[in-house]
């Protein structure tokens, strides 16, 4: 008799508007992880680099990047959130809560705020709203994102359809918190590799961030497996070779995270990505493809009560096997141009002058 003690994760139709799910497994970050990520990426930013320039500026030693916070968090949804998904379709409100540091443990919960059958009757969108933790039941991010899922059986009743009302973008009195009060005038523009502060940026500023990253087939699944996210699309050629590509598909993070790094070039003091406001994975990404990015300053804010920092909101775009010289993003009947793999709407935290 076949045992029944594994879990075929979820299907769309065993999500219920309002339920909370307490995810799996905590997870406790180290400087391995830290350098892993690295090799991974190659980001290069300085805050998160070096404990000395860190402790300089008022941290207590550099804080993990903070994507890596999100992929760990993200990472806990997966097996009950994802397992059974085509592909993760976009995000909202996210913010960065608390720096996390290496000793951390990390543990996440979601809460189901929407669920809507597609017209095909084999798929359902799920939208969450994902919560992380440490150790000291601090909330140190959260944001909502929406998931395709596949139906257990297409015959199924569809749950009535509720599409939750998410904000266009997160107020800027609601970025920065992730960040001690800082001694920029301890901020070593020399060591961080650029000499431009929030003031040396305008909105409606482009910047085309040069360098492309080819993806490799393991690099992306030992990313993947490094956050501990279990969806089936990232890993199992045997199922995927029948699936609608052909082949795995590359986590969506691990695009955020490739562009996030690239755009050192150009807003190389962005030390903090304090929100994402919102965000498409526009089409697949697969290994062979390589990586271009470019970004958009969208506006300026300052940030109530910190004369150390001000915030940026910065569109990412990620291009795959073509450079951005000529910033690519949609075709003059508004849809998105050939290539363009990933649209982000964030908010970004640089040194202010003093």
């Amino acid at each position: 008799m076949a045992g029944t003690k594994t879990n075929a994760g979820n299907f769309f139709e065993d999500f219920k508007y309002g339920q909370v799910i307490h995810h799996a497994t905590p997870r406790t970050v180290t400087d391995g992880d830290v350098a892993l990520y690295t090799a991974l990426y190659g980001s290069r930013f300085a805050v998160q680099s070096a404990d000395t320039f860190a402790k300089a500026l008022g941290y207590p030693r550099a804080p993990l990047d903070d994507m890596l916070t999100f992929h760990v968090v993200f990472g806990k949804t997966t097996p009950d959130i994802s397992l059974n998904a085509i592909a993760n379709l976009g995000y909202a409100d996210c913010r960065f809560l608390k720096a996390v540091y290496p000793g951390d443990t990390l543990s996440s919960t979601s809460e189901v705020i929407g669920l809507k059958e597609n017209s095909n009757g084999e798929t359902g969108t799920v939208y969450v709203r994902s919560t992380g933790r440490n150790q000291h039941d601090e909330i140190v991010l959260e944001y909502c994102r929406w998931v395709m899922v596949r139906k257990r059986s297409k015959g199924s009743p569809a749950p009535e359809a509720v599409v939750p009302k998410l904000p266009e973008r997160v107020d800027p009195q609601d970025l920065g918190r992730a960040v001690p009060p800082l001694d920029v005038s301890k901020y070593d523009f020399a060591l961080s590799g650029s000499p431009h502060r929030w003031e040396d940026y305008e909105a409606g500023e482009k910047i085309d961030h040069i360098d492309g990253m080819t993806l490799e087939e393991a690099e992306h699944q030992t990313a993947t497996r490094l956050y501990q996210n279990t969806a089936k699309v990232h890993f199992n050629q045997h199922t995927e070779s029948k699936g609608r590509f052909g082949k795995r598909i590359v986590y969506g993070g691990v695009v955020i995270s490739l562009v996030r790094a690239l755009s050192y070039n150009g807003l190389g003091n962005a030390f903090h990505l304090a929100a994402i406001n919102g965000g498409r994975h526009v089409a697949p990404t697969f290994a062979g493809d390589t990586i271009y990015a470019w970004s958009e300053v969208l506006e300026k804010a300052e940030i109530p009560d910190r004369k150390d920092i001000g915030a940026l909101r910065v569109r990412l775009v990620g291009v795959k096997n073509q450079d951005c010289a000529s910033l690519p993003l949609k075709t003059p009947t508004g849809e998105y141009a050939e290539g363009v793999v990933l649209d982000l709407d964030t908010w970004l935290v640089l040194p202010r002058r003093v």
